[in-house]
């Protein structure tokens, strides 16, 4: 009965968001059905701390999204790939912006030594991205300091790993209006830091993930 009442809140929560947006245009709803062409991709984490539209205040229809765990792009992962060739292909979004946040949990249980599974293959993956900068981490001592790189750095990882898809690399290939770029957020004030790792054609890319 106590789980039916939790759902139950979410069925009344939806009808009191229908009649808000419906006092603001009536129209609301209607004007979506047929409309669908965002400018952006938000390629997140799964963090229910971290709601994609809500705080960059888009509205429905203006963001195509995509969110797995520590926002990681892997190039054998065919969900991530088919949401990237709609986006690019179909949609023909603008920019492809992969947003981290501070405090992320799958980089942090990528960070120890512990078994968690079937998620330790994910994880791997961002295990790749601590040893592709051991050095510079290795020579943090505060630990939430180290942490918070960590962070930041799997975000810059994850922007390479999209810009060397061959997605990204054919929308360039065809003089296709496309950037990608890498993004922070902190769930402790709610502020978006951009890292400044936006790349928008292919000679920023390494010679050998580039294509002739």
């Amino acid at each position: 009965m106590n789980k039916a009442h939790n759902l139950s809140k979410l069925i009344e929560n939806n009808e009191k968001w229908v009649k808000e947006k419906l006092s603001i245009r009536d129209d609301y709803f209607t004007h979506l059905v047929d409309i669908q062409s965002p400018k952006y991709l938000w390629i997140g984490c799964s963090d229910s701390r971290v709601p994609a539209n809500e705080i960059v205040g888009l509205e429905p229809g203006e963001m195509f999204v995509h969110r797995n765990i520590a926002n990681v792009v892997v190039q054998t992962d065919m969900n991530i790939l088919s949401v990237l060739q709609y986006a690019v292909a179909i949609l023909k979004v603008e920019h492809i912006i992969i947003v981290g946040h501070y405090g992320c949990g799958g980089v942090k249980a990528a960070m120890e030594q512990n078994s968690y599974g079937l998620l330790d293959n994910w994880l791997r993956q961002i295990k790749l991205v601590y040893s592709h900068h051991e050095n510079e981490l290795n020579n943090i001592a505060d630990e939430n300091t180290k942490f918070r790189r960590m962070c930041e750095l799997n975000v810059q990882e994850q922007v390479l790993n999209t810009c060397q898809t061959s997605v990204v690399q054919q929308a360039w290939k065809s003089k296709q209006e496309l950037t990608v770029h890498g993004w922070i957020y902190d769930i402790a004030d709610g502020i978006i830091h951009d890292l400044q790792r936006s790349y928008d054609n292919s000679d920023q890319v390494k010679d050998i993930y580039r294509f002739d």
